[in-house]
């Protein structure tokens, strides 16, 4: 409850910031013929209320029934040894820099490093309005090109990992689980954590017997904290589950034929022979790689949004 009042005092803030940023200018306006000099307080605030009404405006475009929430991350390294799994490293570091900056919350739900350096994936929350809504539409395959700093010949590599955006579950009675229809399980975790989480049977894994839908969690030495994000986890992958369901029941109503693949690479990162980033939904592209790769991501974002991606 305190999370909806709390985003309805948010979208009130802005059509209040907008409606004074335009008294503001219609005051500037008529002064503007007695004093020329004020010609570039009136370029300020136009070009302010320009930017306000630009991100007031993609809140519209999030209006599905989960867009306002928080979301879970899971990036995966594809097929390629080293370079799949340093890539997916970079690619959780992005998201990580774009959530920092964004003031968002993190929390590491799961990780899994690989033995040749990198991760082999990496499930983490990031906790804030509108981040399902926003991450959403960056759900696919990424594809980073360049020359392969694991390559003796310095060869250029084709690598590729995997982005899932799932919502995150924020009430306890807006999706539940039986518990009767849970198998949990216990193990040793067989991954990085120091020897304590080794020798324990801390590492927790939970099934959803009916749609043989499992999360495990491995990464913290509690076996109850690792139960919790466990289920947190499963949660989100069955509420994607059912999303899907129902996704598929509309197009199976209206007739829609389109083949939303596995396969299908969303965005190409290029670092050799030219530096660019692409989307390949939208044509968005920019050649300042290394602000993307720092999290910078919010025109890709905006650009998928208004093209209801």
């Amino acid at each position: 409850m305190l999370k909806k009042v709390n985003i309805l005092k948010d979208e009130i803030n802005g059509v209040e910031k907008v409606l004074t940023l335009k008294e503001s200018v219609e005051v500037l306006l008529e002064l503007l013929s007695q004093d020329p000099s004020l010609e570039k307080d009136l370029d300020r605030e136009v070009e302010q209320l320009i930017s306000t009404l630009d991100k007031e405006e993609l809140k519209t475009f999030m209006s599905g029934q989960y867009d306002n929430h928080s979301a879970i991350l899971h990036v995966h390294a594809g097929a390629g040894g080293k370079d799949a799994s340093n890539w997916a490293e970079i690619l959780e570091r992005m998201y990580l820099r774009w959530a920092n900056n964004s003031n968002f919350t993190v929390t590491q739900l799961d990780r899994l490093d690989s033995d040749e350096g990198g991760i082999k994936y990496s499930i983490f929350s990031v906790e804030g309005p509108y981040v399902y809504g926003r991450l959403k539409c960056e759900q696919g395959i990424h594809r980073l090109v360049r020359i392969s700093p694991f390559d003796s010949n310095s060869r250029r590599h084709t690598s590729f990992a995997s982005l899932n955006v799932v919502p995150q579950i924020e009430d306890e009675d807006e999706f539940v689980i039986d518990e009767k229809e849970l198998k949990v399980e216990t193990f040793r975790s067989s991954g990085a954590g120091g020897q304590h989480v080794n020798t324990t049977d801390s590492a927790v894994r939970i099934t959803h017997i009916p749609t043989n839908t499992s999360s495990s969690c491995s990464s913290g030495r509690s076996q109850l904290k690792n139960r919790e994000s466990a289920m947190k986890i499963l949660k989100s992958r069955l509420l994607k589950l059912e999303l899907k369901r129902k996704e598929d029941e509309l197009k199976a109503i209206s007739g829609e034929s389109k083949d939303i693949s596995w396969g299908n690479q969303i965005r190409s990162y290029v670092f050799h022979p030219y530096k660019m980033v692409k989307d390949h939904r939208t044509s968005f592209e920019t050649s300042n790689v290394d602000s993307v790769m720092d999290g910078e991501i919010d025109d890709f974002i905006d650009s998928c949004l208004r093209k209801g991606i």
